[in-house]
Formats: structure tokens, C-alpha cells, sequence
């Protein structure tokens, strides 16, 4: 298990990134690059339970697979942390396998830092050692398109 770093500078404040960034709605367009049907249950606040999911390997969305943890840090605005407890294959929790093993205890936080309007997204995330090329590829997607969807945010908000 190795610890990634990520980070994009956002020309929104941060209020703005949060929201886009934890929407249900844009949630999904920012973690499209993911899976493409990726979507969150639960919520944002400390101490609950949330689950990551998307459609299987198949592309069908027969059997839901994805990841399941809880929020352990939540403060608005400026940070989020989860704790990874297990995976989801077809449907069913899984911690039992090698690969929810690994992911047991893993841990994924946001940090959110704004100066003068404009915030600084900060990922780090604990990564299994076979994952890691994957992330490192597909998180700095995922953030170039939430900055998009902040700054497109942004700019409604200024012209409304």
C-alpha cells in the first residue's frame, strides 16, 4: 500500500469546489472517468457510513461493484477523511477477499485550502500497490474535471 498524492488549483472559492465536488449531481460527471456510471449512497458527515458504487466490470449494472467506508473527519469547506472498511462485488459486501483486505483500513482525504478566491484540492489516498499506475493515471483526470465543473459553477454564480 503505497500513499498518492494529488492536487489542482481551482479559480472558485471554496464553498464552490465543496459543493461540486460532495453534489450528488456533479459528483457522478467528476468520477465518470472512474466508471462511468459511478455514483455515491450515504453522506458527507462524520461518523457515517458511505458507499462508492458503479456498474460491474461487464459495463452492466447488474451486480454493483465499488467500495464501502466511513466519514471519520468532516469539517465544511476545508477537509474530509474516510476509512475504507470493505468492497462491494455483484451486490455484496466483501471483506473477506485479498483484494478487500487490502483496502481495509485505507484511507482517503480531501483537503480544501482557498487564498484570495481561489482553492487548492489536495487528494491523498491509500492505494494498493496494483492500483497504484491506475490512480495515478485517472485521478488527475478526475480532478481537471471537477475544476471544470467548479469554475463553470463560479462563473454562473458571478453572471446570475
Amino acid at each position: 500500500m503505497e500513499t498518492q498524492h494529488f492536487s489542482i488549483l481551482v479559480n472558485a472559492p471554496a464553498a464552490v469546489v465543496w459543493q461540486t465536488m460532495f453534489d450528488a449531481s456533479t459528483y457522478r460527471q467528476w468520477t465518470s472517468v472512474f466508471n462511468p456510471d459511478s455514483y455515491f449512497e450515504g453522506d458527507w458527515l462524520p461518523g457515517s457510513e458511505i458507499r462508492f458504487l458503479g456498474s460491474n466490470s461487464d459495463g452492466g449494472m447488474n451486480g454493483l461493484n465499488g467500495m464501502y467506508g466511513v466519514i471519520t473527519e468532516h469539517r465544511p469547506y476545508e477537509f474530509v477523511l474516510i476509512e475504507y472498511q470493505g468492497q462491494i462485488v455483484n451486490d455484496l459486501d466483501d471483506t473477506t477477499s485479498r483484494e478487500a483486505r487490502q483496502l481495509i483500513g485505507a484511507r482517503e482525504a480531501y483537503s480544501f485550502s482557498e487564498a484570495d478566491g481561489t482553492t487548492t484540492v489536495t487528494i491523498d489516498v491509500d492505494t494498493a500497490d496494483t492500483y497504484a499506475e491506475l490512480f495515478g493515471e485517472l485521478w488527475p483526470k478526475g480532478l481537471a474535471k471537477l475544476k471544470v465543473l467548479a469554475e463553470s459553477a463560479e462563473h454562473r454564480a458571478q453572471t446570475d
